[in-house]
């Protein structure tokens, strides 16, 4: 009767029992010294063949979320190869399949003459004459199935076949480790990366005690916060570059039970418009050029936590539909992947732009723009709370003091005066900037504003007010209707082209005071 499977080392049927428990040492080392799963597949289509001969063998897993066997690691001679690395092999119908349920060896060993599962036919039309397939088994849980073949037809020795087993068990182990130390190395990674994010976020001032005032205007803001902090309801804070946006959604964290979770900032403007979804949703490792390991997005970072995204109404177009997506359905995708991950995160998002004005503009999508704005707080410019400057003065210099080592307890009263009437278009972020740099250059108990500070402080361009609502929207309209011959419905008219409905287009022109030429249809 011929051997199929022929071991090394003189090891074969009738071979000696102690050398067929050295060859079986062997492999056992060679497999369990892996550490990460491309090396181990390398291990096992490398050094299994030199202990057992044969035509083909392969590693299959199984994948729940397909309900089918991947293949991970293919060695063989044959000319024709049609089962290859990474394809699936659904798990009804297959001899993997098979084995995984039973969890018991299976062997065919006439292929040519029968075949009983779906992978057999291509096993057949390779060349092979009986195919073995072995469960991968951890403590009674089946991992796949090693997949032995040979050109010979016929019964397999059984004393190869218990080796073979014995091989399964070391593979399945290996794997089992290797998967399990895998995991714990991407935790480590996960870790680290959270760490230095979190690092990152202390060494920027989280200046709490900026957000300090006495006006009317400054406590409505700090009631908002109050009021909509313990709950998990979307903030969109709206206001001037330099007021203190960023501040007060952390503040709003802070005062939120998810205070003790990541609270995760987003620049919106910053992201490259080709890298949008893995920045915000991460990627799996070989995703595109470039992805040599998998990342976790902004989302997953945030879970259980905040996520702040400044500067919302700089987001690119073709992105904001992609976080609409998630933001109504509170599941992610990284890029590359086919699983869904659910996140609970708590979305403050903040912009200096009127995004009525940019949804007119066809700059931001109105759907967004209300699943954002549910709980809307505006920041006031400090030139309208112009009490509350001596506070902030005071604040920054107790603090720059400390820092710089200087001796200024005090403030000049003409120079408070001249920053209380100053206009400051750069807000309290323009103030806390020049109230440091005078303080690293006095150095008397007595600080001295000096004019060109203030003067110089920002370029007249930023001095003008800004363009009202009201001008730009007139603007939008009258070129829509003069572009359309001031027709207002049909599929060429204005309102189609705004986006508005005819009766909300003659109830803005009414509101606006436009003119016609011609009577408007």
């Amino acid at each position: 009767m011929p051997v199929s499977l022929h071991m090394k080392s003189g090891v074969t049927s009738h071979g000696g029992r102690a050398t067929f428990y050295e060859t079986l040492l062997e492999v056992s080392n060679i497999l369990n010294s892996q550490r990460n799963t491309d090396d181990l597949w390398k291990a096992i289509t490398g050094h299994i063949k030199q202990v057992i001969q044969w035509e083909r063998a392969g590693i299959c897993l199984y994948h729940a979320d397909i309900d089918a066997f991947r293949f991970y690691a293919v060695e063989t001679s044959m000319p024709v190869v049609h089962l290859k690395c990474e394809m699936e092999i659904p798990r009804a119908g297959s001899a993997m399949g098979w084995v995984y349920e039973h969890q018991q060896i299976h062997v065919r060993p006439n292929l040519q003459y029968e075949q009983l599962f779906v992978e057999d036919a291509y096993y057949c039309e390779e060349g092979l004459g009986r195919m073995i397939n072995l469960p991968l088994l951890v403590k009674d849980q089946c991992l796949g199935s090693l997949n032995i073949g040979s050109v010979e037809s016929g019964p397999p020795d059984p004393e190869n076949v218990q080796f073979l087993s014995q091989v399964a068990k070391q593979i399945a182990l290996a794997i089992d480790n290797v998967l399990a130390y895998e995991e714990i190395t991407q935790l480590k990674e996960q870790l680290t990366r959270e760490n230095a994010y979190l690092l990152e976020e202390i060494k920027t001032s989280h200046d709490f005690g900026a957000m300090v005032g006495n006006s009317q205007k400054f406590k409505k803001v700090l009631s908002l916060a109050q009021a909509v902090a313990p709950t998990n309801s979307t903030v969109l804070v709206t206001g001037e570059t330099g007021t203190g946006k960023e501040l007060l959604a952390r503040l709003i964290h802070e005062l939120s039970p998810r205070k003790n979770k990541p609270f995760v900032r987003v620049n919106c403007a910053a992201l490259p418009s080709g890298l949008v979804e893995s920045e915000l949703f991460g990627h799996e490792k070989g995703a595109f050029t470039g992805a040599e390991q998998f990342r976790q997005g902004k989302f997953e970072l945030a879970d259980q936590g905040t996520l702040f995204l400044d500067e919302i109404g700089e987001m690119p177009i073709e992105a904001q539909a992609k976080l609409l997506r998630v933001l109504q359905d509170g599941i992610v995708e990284r890029v590359g992947g086919i699983k869904w991950r659910d996140v609970d995160v708590r979305i403050i998002a903040a912009t200096n732009t009127d995004l009525n004005t940019a949804i007119l503009t066809g700059r931001f999508r109105s759907d967004l723009y209300y699943r954002l704005n549910v709980f809307p707080i505006d920041l006031p410019p400090l030139r309208e709370r112009p009490q509350d400057i001596p506070l902030l003065v005071r604040h920054f210099m107790e603090k720059n003091r400390l820092q710089f080592k200087r001796p200024s307890q005090e403030i000049a009263p003409e120079s408070l005066e001249k920053l209380v009437q100053y206009q400051w278009p750069g807000n309290i972020r323009e103030l806390k900037n020049i109230m440091e740099r005078a303080m690293i250059l006095s150095d008397s108990s007595t600080l001295v504003i000096e004019e060109t500070f203030i003067t110089k402080s920002a370029p007249p361009s930023e001095v003008l007010p800004p363009t009202k609502l009201k001008d730009l929207e007139r603007l939008r309209i009258e070129q829509a209707l003069e572009s359309c011959e001031w027709r207002i419905e049909g599929p060429l008219g204005a309102a189609k082209q705004l986006g508005l409905h005819p009766s909300t287009l003659r109830y803005r022109i009414k509101k606006l005071g436009l003119r016609a030429l011609q009577d408007v249809s």
